[in-house]
């Protein structure tokens, strides 16, 4: 150990007349304990709601979709089979996308009617947790007893957890569909409806998605839409997921005219570039607890290099260098912050992973939700540490730390002897 760390060390152990001096270090290793432990939390957090929307997105939508510029798609299977083809593709789906109007007994709800086709669109999307009933049952036509007795059958129909909370409908209840595409008859314009029966309940963890989608099978949807054998485009997963773009490029080249795809990125691109623009602006917010505790350590090296002018003098007087005393001082700021910064560290990383135990404990104590669903596209606290981030945390904390020790520790090697002990 080097004298000069050694000196250091003894520094930092205030004597009883020095206490103010001591409470000031103290106060700077928790500024900066605190600002370390908040932008690992904060980041965390921001990484974790950015990675859990990514999910629930590409769950619910296809990694690409893919359309006809004049409208409904019409040869479709030959369209999947050269898809298929292109590189990177790992599997696609037809669809059938509307706008439609859901009615119960009581109640009336605007949906977003989507067919599928339940022989590959799970190669393709992930609805989530069922709630109640199964996704599979749309297959099978479900028969009811009628108010007169006899048999009755009906197509199925899986709604989102929110939307059946809102119309009132559980499992195996009937539900109309309108859907504003009507047909003439002789009374004149009248919109299309037709009985269906609730299979399934989803729940996506997405309250935006959970509350306004409704699917049918795809033959359904094209019986009630009146469409024939055409669908409204392809859905299209990728094996990788940031090069949807240029998979999608390849797919436009390969297909021609009158053929166009959308990528997840290009379709959700103001979410997720407001999401980076907010992690930036939080970590420079953030940020600032860290430089105020680097000001309360600039202050602390002041106070003890005026302190401590008698020990300067005397180390110089017995061949201290001016480098050597330089030494003291910035080892002294970089220990504060060292130990700040690993406190912080430790602590941001443990909370970090524990934050949704923590969160849901939080709610049961004070009997409030943190993140409502219908306010937030999200229901629970999501976290994940991203070690990048981390490193850079640490390290800019520590570069701080060196920067607010150089003023002082200047000073103090440019302490002339002569002139401090005269003034003893």
């Amino acid at each position: 150990m080097s004298y000069e760390f050694f000196i250091n060390l003894r520094y930092l152990r205030a004597k009883r007349k020095q206490v103010f001096v001591s409470i000031i270090t103290f106060i700077s290793i928790a500024g900066i304990f605190l600002g370390v432990a908040a932008l690992i939390i904060v980041l965390a957090v921001m990484n974790g709601f950015e990675t859990d929307l990514r999910n629930k997105i590409l769950g619910i939508n296809s990694h690409i979709v893919l359309m006809e510029y004049q409208g409904a798609m019409k040869n479709y299977p030959q369209v999947m089979s050269e898809v298929k083809k292109i590189p990177g593709v790992v599997a696609s789906t037809p669809f059938i996308y509307s706008q439609a109007m859901l009615k119960s007994e009581n109640s009336v709800s605007g949906a977003v009617l989507r067919g599928l086709s339940l022989k590959d669109a799970f190669g393709v999307l992930d609805l989530g947790r069922m709630q109640a009933g199964s996704v599979q049952a749309l297959a099978e036509p479900q028969r009811r007893e009628s108010a007169t007795g006899a048999a009755e059958v009906a197509p199925g129909i899986v709604i989102g957890k929110e939307l059946a909370k809102n119309m009132g409908l559980i499992l195996h209840d009937p539900v109309y569909i309108i859907t504003p595409m009507g047909i003439s008859t002789p009374m004149g314009f009248v919109p299309r409806m037709k009985k269906f029966v609730v299979v399934g309940i989803f729940d996506s963890g997405f309250y935006e998605y959970d509350s306004t989608l409704a699917y049918v099978s795809l033959q359904d949807c094209q019986a009630f839409l009146n469409l024939g054998d055409t669908v409204s485009g392809l859905e299209i997963k990728v094996d990788d997921i940031y090069r949807a773009d240029v998979i999608a490029r390849n797919i436009e080249k390969k297909l021609g005219f009158p053929y166009w795809a959308r990528h997840w990125m290009e379709m959700n691109k103001n979410l997720f570039s407001a999401l980076k623009l907010e992690k930036r602006v939080m970590f420079i917010i953030l940020s600032l607890i860290v430089l105020v505790a680097a000001f309360n350590i600039i202050s602390t090296l002041i106070m003890v290099v005026m302190e401590k002018n008698k020990d300067i003098a005397i180390l110089k007087s017995m061949g201290a260098t001016s480098g050597s005393i330089m030494k003291i001082f910035v080892f002294q700021g970089l220990t504060i912050g060292m130990i700040g910064t690993t406190l912080g560290t430790v602590a941001g990383l443990v909370l970090s992973y524990n934050l949704s135990r923590l969160s849901a404990f939080i709610e049961q104590l004070f009997g409030f939700k943190i993140l409502p669903g219908d306010v937030y596209y999200l229901n629970q606290l999501p976290s994940r540490v991203d070690y990048t981030d981390v490193a850079i945390i640490v390290v800019g904390s520590i570069l701080i730390s060196f920067l607010s020790t150089l003023y002082p520790s200047r000073r103090a090697a440019r302490l002339d002897p002569a002139e401090a002990l005269r003034n003893e």
